[in-house]
């Protein structure tokens, strides 16, 4: 089979619900992945920061087949020899009491909400039914229904109504409509991502985050943090919102919290929060596996052995320091923190993002656009400067071909 074949078989067989770069990739190692042909790439989309390890870590890939010939699921229903101990390791890695492990990005910001409105209820005082969380435009959480609710793109919200209630939309990076919303005695939380990656890699102002964690507590409102995306060292920092000294009161973590190997998610609180959730009231079948444990330490372990957000904060700003140098018609706007970039494409002779990016697959550069004129840069936290300056001169002669 050729590439084309391959693409073919997934046009065919699966739902047309992604549309991919055209590259078949069937190999990856550290920054890298290789085609069906064998040809090499540098990935700067890291399966979206899923793989901020890099592909295939050994240490990783070690962890998941030692625990997968002994163990592999139990549920929930009995208790396994590891799940205390990933709980512990993981609490005491980001400073909680407690963690509730689920799998998707997507469950783990269900679970945020469901334990929010179970403390608005339990705590706070809200009256049943009445608990509103506050939300951002322009965010991306996941793709459930009650997710989509809060959502303003028309692509993840047609055609899927009625929509789940209870949500406040403000606008992001805006404080006086977040003090505003506020006055709502029924809100019991306020979620939002420290930077807004699906939107296109939106950095808010300096002390913003800070500000709205203020804000939040001085309302007895949760200050709850999507860190999904720009988590686990990111943008330079263990969290994004370490960058402000803010510690949410509900952190939600994903991808790169197993590497790339599996599907883990992860909710953390203090007890007062995470015990309003009583046995029986929430779970996953899944969520807590045994693999999941032994692959969430090992990947864990990489970032901070490694000196992953370190490495991460000094080369981002190579990155976007060599960006802007770019002279190119086509670059509006370079913007990030960290390893975590995008590049703001401006038209030109009707070429658009997916034309870049597709002359940068050519050139051995995959990165993909987002709402069509943005292309996100995010390459696994592992790269070198050697690597990345490499990468950098590709992506550089790909825009002068657009000249």
């Amino acid at each position: 089979m050729n590439a084309q074949d391959y693409i073919n078989r997934e046009d065919k067989y699966g739902a047309h619900n992604y549309h991919p770069l055209p590259v078949v990739l069937e190999r990856g190692e550290g920054p890298f992945v290789w085609d069906v042909d064998g040809k090499r790439y540098f990935d700067f989309l890291s399966a979206y920061s899923a793989v901020n390890q890099g592909h295939c870590h050994p240490a990783i890939v070690k962890a998941l087949t030692e625990q997968a010939k002994k163990l592999t699921l139990t549920s929930r229903a009995f208790y396994n020899n590891v799940l205390g101990e990933y709980e512990e390791y993981v609490t005491k890695y980001f400073g909680y009491d407690k963690v509730l492990p689920m799998n998707s990005g997507a469950e783990g910001d269900e679970t945020a909400l469901k334990l929010c409105r179970k403390w608005g209820y339990k705590k706070k005082g809200i009256k049943q039914d009445q608990a509103k969380i506050i939300c951002c435009e322009g965010n991306f959480h996941g793709r459930t229904i009650t997710i989509i609710s809060m959502s303003v793109d028309p692509e993840a919200r047609n055609d899927y109504g009625p929509f789940t209630p209870g949500f406040i939309k403000i606008p992001y990076n805006d404080i006086p409509a977040l003090e505003k919303a506020l006055e709502d005695p029924d809100v019991a939380g306020f979620l939002v991502e420290p930077i807004q990656g699906e939107a296109g890699v939106f950095v808010p102002d300096e002390g913003y985050l800070k500000k709205a964690y203020d804000l939040c507590h001085k309302k007895n409102v949760l200050f709850i943090a999507d860190e999904v995306q720009s988590g686990i060292a990111r943008t330079g920092k263990l969290l994004a919102c370490d960058h402000e000294g803010v510690r949410p009161d509900i952190l939600i973590l994903g991808k790169a919290l197993s590497g790339g190997i599996m599907p883990i998610s992860a909710v953390l609180a203090d007890d007062d929060i995470m015990l309003t959730i009583l046995p029986g009231e929430h779970g996953s079948t899944f969520g807590g596996n045994c693999l999941a444990a032994k692959v969430s330490i090992a990947a864990l372990e990489v970032i901070k052995n490694e000196k992953l957000a370190e490495n991460a904060d000094r080369l981002g700003k190579i990155f976007r320091e060599e960006l802007k140098s770019v002279k190119s018609d086509m670059i509006e706007l370079v913007r990030g923190k960290g390893l975590l970039n995008a590049v703001v494409i401006k038209p030109k002779n009707g070429k658009q993002a997916w034309d870049v990016c597709l002359a940068m697959r050519d050139n051995g550069v995959l990165a993909k656009p987002t709402h069509d004129h943005i292309i996100r840069f995010a390459p696994p936290l592992i790269i070198t400067e050697k690597q990345i300056r490499e990468a950098i001169g590709l992506i550089k002669e790909t825009f002068k071909l657009f000249e």
